[in-house]
């Protein structure tokens, strides 16, 4: 974490979120091919598997230019397999985790960003019913405020996930998902960088909850979760809108809105912490 106390209560925390050798076996290059299981826990295999991949994609409407340019000289990565086994069962309190993340310093942020983009804020509410306070609070848990997205490869990770054996179909889709990013030009391949498991931008969207739910609240012409602000925020009210979110509804345990909270992360831990932020920005607790 970090090099104090201090510093490391103000890290933001992504939760939950989430061999046989090849001797004589041949790659099936048809969409969705299945080939490639008895290898899977093999890096040796990733390549192979790759090209198999790379016709899939073709067959879901990727472009070869855009297949190139982002598959061209990927590689399997240990590091991310190494996170995915490296899971531990969470078994922190609500009480314990939303005091050491429910800070001083992130209320204190996330009201001085709430009047920074008070325009912003207001036109969001307008389109999406989400009040401020809610959307930051998301935003401070998820990177500190866009301090910390994350430096993994994303393509590279969702890849190597869809490469292993434990939910290849999953993060295929994912991978697939994140194509569509780089082709309809929001992202370049480079530039995608973000957790481990493949979330991006400053509130951690998955590449399908980008493709459903981000938009271009800026004008620019594509929808950056990365570098923009407004599309950040402006994304994250969608994605909750998207989930039933009620304008002028509670957020609490027990209200509304808490559900569609839970539909952002389902750990009642990090769903309630999000709440409890989202109250002490508002000032209501």
């Amino acid at each position: 974490m970090g090099s104090s106390q201090a510093e490391g209560n103000r890290r933001p925390m992504r939760l939950f979120k989430r061999l046989l050798p090849i001797v004589g076996l041949t790659f099936s290059l048809a969409a969705g091919s299945t080939a490639y299981a008895a290898s899977c826990s093999d890096p040796a295999g990733f390549p192979a598997w790759l090209e198999s991949y790379k016709t899939e994609a073709a067959a879901a409407g990727i472009s070869q230019g855009t297949i190139d340019a982002a598959l061209g000289n990927v590689t399997y990565d240990r590091e991310t397999i190494s996170h995915d086994r490296g899971q531990k069962v969470f078994k922190q309190s609500f009480e314990q985790f939303s005091a050491r993340m429910a800070n001083a310093y992130r209320i204190s942020k996330g009201k001085s960003l709430i009047k920074r983009y008070a325009d912003v804020f207001s036109r969001i509410e307008s389109q999406y019913g989400v009040p401020a306070p809610v959307i930051v609070a998301i935003w401070g848990l998820e990177t500190d405020f866009g301090a910390f997205m994350g430096k993994f490869e994303t393509i590279r990770s969702l890849a190597t996930l869809a490469y292993d054996c434990r939910r290849p179909d999953k993060f295929r889709a994912e991978l697939t998902d994140a194509l569509r990013i780089v082709q309809r030009g929001d992202m370049s391949p480079s530039s995608m960088r973000g957790a481990w498991a493949g979330e991006i931008g400053q509130t951690q969207f998955m590449p399908s909850s980008y493709i459903k739910y981000a938009v271009d609240f800026d004008g620019s012409g594509r929808r950056d979760l990365v570098h923009s602000v407004p599309d950040v925020l402006a994304s994250t009210a969608k994605y909750l809108q998207g989930y039933g979110w009620q304008a002028g509804a509670g957020w609490d345990p027990g209200e509304a809105n808490f559900a569609v909270i839970q539909q952002w992360n389902a750990s009642a831990v990090y769903s309630r912490t999000i709440a409890l932020l989202a109250d002490k920005i508002a000032g209501t607790k």
